[in-house]
């Protein structure tokens, strides 16, 4: 991991000079080659699966029955949160029910196609969107799809979170281009596919109210939003009635879980202090971050900046981290022309790289 993180620096540092062709040769070798690879790390896909089992092939509503409910299952034998219902939104479940009639293993295999695929797509959005912010192309692709976190992470585990990030800047990139009813319908794709993707949303609201009066851009983001969650939400309540809004408060209660590498969690170790008072202050501080953030946009500070600085904030804050949770920053801090912020992203993926393997 650290030798890949310092292959990844040089990259960064001499994306301009290596040219589009090495970059994107070295982008596209290596995601192919981590989706090729076993899953690694996590079984967390193999719990995608389950739940798209446990609805597909057994008729038990996933927000309803954890995997425990279906033990004779192929797929149970690799879930490790057993006991678990879906913290997951109910675009990404029904969009796995298919997955449920193909053997494990090539589900899987179709699950990391996907995370290798979204991958490269955000390396794609995050290119293109550099270079009409005034940056440079190459190293923001390679800023987002080279980083080690989301090579073995997110590809070679086949998080979702790669998958929600991709549909999460579409929306960016609809915002940008003054496209806002696509953007506020990816948006709405994005949380309904993992709810971690809702902070960006405050920031593309306030912006686009910042347009004007008329049929304005923050109506038009509004419409194009409650489209998608009508349509969503009729396809959801159709296969789980009302129970799939629980994911959205598990998502929330995981923050009550805490991991060993948080930054709060950390803190609490070393200096000897209460652990839940150190996540109380950094919840509190995270919020006026964001309320701070959101004032500023709204007088005119660069959204995707104050975005960028938000999933990062979050990230610090959360007593519950996880590596392949990188991806929420990475791909706004690729476009925000922002060093600090950048220079900071890079160092909580140094921090993070040894987490949750096994030594």
């Amino acid at each position: 991991m650290w030798l890949g993180f310092g292959a990844y620096l040089a990259v960064l540092a001499a994306a301009p000079k290596l040219g589009r062709r090495v970059v994107w040769g070295a982008i596209v070798v290596l995601v192919a080659g981590f989706a090729l690879a076993p899953v690694l790390l996590s079984h967390d896909v193999y719990s995608y699966l389950d739940y798209a089992r446990l609805g597909a092939v057994h008729g038990l509503d996933p927000y309803v029955h954890p995997p425990l409910a279906a033990p004779a299952d192929p797929a149970f034998a690799h879930v490790t949160w057993t006991d678990s219902t879906s913290a997951y939104g109910p675009l990404f479940t029904l969009a796995t029910y298919p997955l449920a009639w193909l053997p494990v293993g090539l589900a899987i295999a179709v699950l990391k196609a996907a995370a290798a695929l979204s991958v490269l797509g955000l390396a794609l959005v995050v290119s293109r969107l550099a270079a009409q912010r005034g940056g440079d192309p190459l190293r923001a692709a390679a800023f987002v799809a080279l980083n080690p976190l989301v090579l073995v992470h997110v590809v070679g585990g086949a998080h979702n979170d790669g998958l929600t990030m991709l549909l999460a800047m579409l929306g960016v990139a609809a915002i940008l281009g003054a496209r806002e009813a696509a953007g506020g319908a990816a948006f709405v794709a994005a949380a309904t596919t993992k709810a971690s993707a809702l902070f960006i949303a405050p920031f593309a609201a306030v912006a686009a109210a910042r347009e004007g009066p008329a049929f304005s851009a923050i109506v038009r983001l509004l419409l194009g939003a409650a489209v998608a969650a009508a349509v969503i939400g009729a396809g959801a309540h159709l296969a789980f009635d009302w129970n799939w809004l629980h994911a959205f408060g598990l998502a929330g209660e995981n923050q009550g879980r805490t991991s060993y590498m948080s930054i709060p969690i950390t803190v609490a170790r070393l200096t000897g202090l209460d652990p839940d008072a150190v996540r109380l202050t950094a919840l509190v501080l995270f919020l006026t971050l964001f309320l701070q953030l959101l004032l500023w946009t709204w007088r005119g500070f660069d959204w995707v900046r104050a975005a960028a600085w938000t999933a990062l904030a979050l990230l610090l804050a959360t007593a519950w981290l996880l590596p392949w949770y990188l991806v929420w920053p990475l791909p706004l801090a690729a476009i925000s022309r922002d060093r600090p912020l950048q220079l900071l992203v890079l160092a909580l993926t140094a921090y993070q790289l040894g987490a949750r393997i096994p030594l």
